[in-house]
This record gives C-alpha cells, structure tokens and sequence, in this order.
C-alpha cells in the first residue's frame, strides 16, 4: 500500500489525497486516529484507520477493496459520532473524594475543581479532536465564586427575604457563567478550541426553574433534563459539526433509579458514576449542521 493516496475524514468533510507516508505522519501526530474514516483506490467504502491493518498501531481488519474509482461520498446522519469517556476506578474515587474535601472547605473550592477537571476532561474522546484538554484557570473565577459567597454569607446573616432570594439567583448566575468559562477552555493538542456557549442566562433560567418544579411530577424531571441537555448541546457554537444529545427521557430515568439505588449501598458509587458517564457521552454525537436527528 505504500504507492496509494489516501482521503480521509475531519469535520464531516473529505481530506486528501495524501500519499501513505503523509498519512502515517498524521496518524503519528494524532490528526488521524483509529476511529477516523479512510479510504484509498480499490476499497469499497470508507473505514476506520484502526480497522486497516499496519496503518493505526492495533489495527486488525483487512481493508474491503473493490473496483478503482473515487472516494465514495460520505453519508450517515452522525458523521462524527458518539462521544466517549473512561477513566481508571481508583483514579476516579480518590480524586472526586479531594474534590468533595476542597468543596467543603469553601475557601479551595475553585481550585480544587480546576485541578479536578484537567484532570477529567482529557478522559473524554472526541471524534476529529485528539488530546483533548482543559486550559482554564482558578484565578479567573476566584472574583464570581466569591462575590456568590458574599452574597450566601450576608442574606444569612441578615435573613431578609430579598437577600435570600437574590443569593438564589446568584447561585444560577454563578452556573450559567461556570458553563460559558468552561465551554470556552476545552483545547485540543493543547490548542483552544475556539467554542463558546451562546445561551442566554434568562433561558437558562427558565430550565432551571422548569427542572426544579418538574421533580414534583416523580418522573417528568427526567425528560426536562434531557430537553435541558439538548438546549446546552445546540448552543456550543464554534465548531463544524453541531453537538446533538440523543438521549431519551426514558433512558436517562431509569438509569438514574439505577445509579441512585446501586450508590447507596456506598461501594457501588464510583461503577455506577463511570457507566451513567459513558452512557451520557455515548449520546452525545457530532453531526453535521442542519441534519435532522430523530432521537
């Protein structure tokens, strides 16, 4: 194969031709990984480099060739596919108990949660973005955390209805603006992604206000949790590919009974944390803009 020019895949659109030494240099540098579709003259479709022997390091299926021609137009409503997660159980249980610590004592909290997200954010896998990472820094909501602790602070000591009501609102705001920071600081190869999270705050609003009135309906809170992911996902502007979250009311119901039931008898906790976490980012897909997703 060392004579073939090879296509490939990114961001929903063709790349190429690039000859075999190119493409190995790519691969190399994480631009190509095994679940990025290929294809040279002779095979019969698009497949993914890890399933083309010798060219991604684990690759085992032989290449499907066919008659010489042009690279096969791409189809398929999720053309970037799902997003994955894993991490090692131990790993995981002693950072989110460091976590949980730095929480509690108030006052390290934003930098134990920074140091705890450059920590899981690379565990995530997403397709076309190799080493993906998370750049932000402390500092930079040390100002918004600790204004929202001056407010908690003085409406609990004064107890005024109105500085009750608005530390509130001061803990969503806080939220709404952890989200924006944190969608803005994902990288890739230790690059900005350039993504940001254009929802307005008076929408978010309205979701969180719909969600806590929804717990009365037992089971409808499920569904607005969806319906809240789905908003989220639309509005991660900045990228080719629009984010789609697929899951269903009734997927993420009764897998939450079954998180909630298994975590308390204790031990349980960190399986049942990393099988919901694999199942949300298995239904978060990358599809192209304007594709009609039925979910």
């Amino acid at each position: 194969m060392s004579n073939r020019s090879w296509f490939y895949a990114s961001s929903g659109q063709q790349q190429g031709p690039y000859p075999e030494a190119q493409l190995r240099d790519l691969v190399t540098r994480g631009m190509v990984g095994a679940d990025t579709l290929v294809w040279t003259e002779g095979m019969s479709g698009w497949q993914r480099a890890g399933d083309i022997p010798g060219l991604v390091p684990g690759g085992s299926a032989p290449p499907a060739f066919a008659q010489p021609g042009g690279p096969p137009q791409m189809a398929g409503s999720y053309s970037g596919g799902p997003l994955s997660i894993d991490f090692g159980i131990l790993e995981f249980t002693w950072r989110s108990l460091v976590l949980v610590i730095g929480l509690i004592l108030i006052i390290p909290a934003p930098w134990a949660l920074v140091w705890y997200l450059k920590w899981i954010v690379p565990c995530v896998q997403v397709p076309g973005r190799p080493n993906l990472s998370f750049a932000g820094e402390a500092m930079t909501i040390v100002p918004w955390y600790f204004g929202a602790l001056v407010l908690i602070v003085g409406a609990g000591l004064t107890g005024i209805d109105l500085l009750s009501n608005l530390m509130s609102l001061a803990q969503i705001v806080l939220y709404w603006l952890f989200l924006r920071w944190f969608v803005a600081n994902l990288a890739s190869n230790e690059q900005p992604l350039g993504l940001s999270f254009s929802g307005s705050f008076w929408v978010y609003l309205g979701w969180t206000i719909l969600a806590v009135v929804s717990i009365i309906t037992i089971i409808g809170w499920a569904w607005v949790y969806v319906a809240w992911m789905r908003w989220f996902s639309r509005n991660i502007q900045g990228t080719r590919r629009e984010v789609v979250f697929i899951g269903t009311g009734l997927e993420f119901l009764w897998r939450a009974i079954v998180t909630a039931i298994a975590s308390s008898f204790i031990i349980p906790i960190p399986w049942m944390y990393r099988w919901m976490w694999r199942w949300l980012a298995s239904q978060t897909v990358l599809a192209e803009r304007g594709t009609q997703v039925n979910a």
